[in-house]
């Protein structure tokens, strides 16, 4: 398996790679990030767009003259094996091979990795030590409560691989959630040896009032580019990007037209359009976007039936402060339990569970354990009397120190008397590696499936199960690749 890895970053390596510049401040050329490949059609589609969507156009795209794309985290490694049955890693050796201008950027959530918990340390340093092996350029670690502890373990190993280094400040709006505790941690994301740093306004709050002051304060404490990520469901998105690039911010990400505005990001032609022949001009020319447009229109055709995403303005975003996806969930899980009714009720109910849980800014996955407590008190009619798992070890600090000290009463609650932990969650568990790698070396045939397993583990067991032996019969020449270069399962 060694051997393998080996060849393949050989390969990566000798490949022209893309200059790793610290900024664009300098030229004032604002930066644009597509999210095509990541982001937008996680937004409007559930992140099931396949691979074999995304080789035919990486030749264009990186033509274009983009600052980076992001092709890669999030949930896509989730739904490339759970519902695709593609393996994630190799999505991104075939996107690096055609990618050799630009640089490859992923989301990472910190601690969760691509996951939905807090994994060992040791698990954490092999991740980013093969994601960057594999040709990965632009590492962006966010933490769903903002604790820059749980950030540690992934930007230690990002500096020691030589990759770029982009934390992010999970942009949410509370009463303890203001310019100087956002400068402040910008700050100590400098500290930290960030390269730079990213507003990620995951509910599309940010105003462009807001979006003007926050970068001003970044900037006013820390010397560092600093990117702009918005989503455009509340409508404030593209306004909220100007505001923010005459303020100084350098970088954007922007969705090609196809897949941009409702829940996904602004259309990358606009704002390009929008910029043109000012002094933050993106020298990015609209006829290189004309065949990124061509076919991810017909991608949009293609996938008819499942696109969704808001189509126009939500202004429940505004009035609950509650993201896309959030809503969505909520919708769905009100749906499936015949209470639909009651979606007004819930919606109502969570900015109360929010602030008694200490003002968590509502990103995966504390979007999730509000939504869901609050749903829990709606329904059940008592406030807090059903008081799921992830709802205890919340309380109990294992997802890390909340931006504002919760309810004492509801905490006693629902810790039932157990004391919280006040160190780095992190530092709580084992080292996970080589157990894991005990229980799936039967069907792993290369150290990457091991990471997948240490992800999601039956998921990826199923999926390595049929990769293996689809592999097995590739190698005895029994099964032969399909036109677009896959192989049948």
């Amino acid at each position: 398996m060694a051997d393998q890895f080996d060849t393949r970053k050989k390969i990566i390596e000798n490949s022209p790679k893309p200059e790793n510049t610290k900024s664009v401040a300098k030229g004032r050329a604002v930066g644009i990030t597509e999210t095509a490949l990541r982001d937008a059609h996680q937004s409007i589609m559930a992140t099931r767009l396949r691979t074999c969507d995304m080789l035919p156009i990486c030749e264009a795209l990186d033509e274009v003259g983009y600052h980076s794309l992001e092709m890669w985290g999030g949930a896509t490694f989730d739904a490339a094996m759970r519902f695709l049955d593609e393996d994630p890693w190799e999505r991104l050796r075939e996107i690096r091979r055609r990618v050799k201008k630009t640089r490859l950027q992923m989301l990472l959530r910190g601690q969760n990795l691509v996951g939905y918990r807090h994994y060992a340390d040791d698990v954490v340093r092999e991740f980013v030590k093969r994601m960057v092996g594999n040709g990965i350029d632009i590492i962006r670690i966010f933490d769903a409560l903002n604790d820059l502890r749980n950030m540690e373990a992934a930007a230690n190993q990002v500096k020691r691989e030589g990759a770029h280094l982009q934390l992010c400040i999970s942009y949410t709006i509370s009463p303890v959630h203001t310019l100087d505790l956002f400068a402040k941690q910008a700050r100590d994301m400098a500290d930290m040896g960030a390269d730079s740093i990213c507003i990620k306004d995951m509910a599309g709050l940010l105003t462009p009032v807001a979006a003007r002051s926050l970068v001003e304060a970044i900037k006013s404490k820390a010397d560092l580019p600093v990117q702009l990520h918005s989503h455009y469901t509340s409508g404030l998105a593209a306004m909220a990007y100007l505001e923010g690039l005459e303020a100084g911010a350098d970088v954007c990400d922007c969705a090609i037209s196809p897949f941009s505005m409702g829940t996904s990001q602004p259309a990358t032609e606009t704002i390009v359009a929008a910029l043109s022949n000012g002094m933050l001009d993106t020298k990015i020319s609209l006829e290189k976007l004309l065949p990124v447009a061509n076919h991810f229109s017909k991608l949009k055709e293609k996938y008819k039936d499942i696109i969704m995403g808001i189509s126009g303005v939500d202004i429940n975003i505004l009035l609950y402060q509650v993201p896309g996806g959030m809503y969505s969930n909520l919708q769905s899980q009100l749906k499936e339990g015949s209470a639909i009714d009651k979606l007004k009720d819930v919606l109502e109910e969570v900015p109360r569970v929010r602030r008694e849980m200490g003002y968590p800014p509502l990103v995966t996955p504390t979007s999730q354990i509000v939504g869901t407590q609050a749903a829990m008190n709606v329904l059940v009619g008592e406030r807090w009397k059903v008081i799921p798992k992830e709802v205890k070890q919340y309380f109990l600090g294992y997802y890390g120190r909340t931006p504002a000290p919760v309810d004492p009463d509801i905490q006693r609650k629902a810790t039932e008397g157990e004391p919280p932990i006040t160190c780095r969650p992190g530092e709580k568990i084992a080292p996970e590696l080589e157990k894991l790698k005990g229980e799936i070396s039967a069907w792993a045939t290369q150290p990457e499936d091991v990471l997948s397993y240490a992800m999601f583990p039956q998921v990826a067991k199923d999926f390595l199960r049929k990769k293996f032996a689809r592999e097995t019969l590739i190698n005895v020449g029994l099964d032969e690749p399909l036109a677009d270069g896959t192989y049948p399962v």
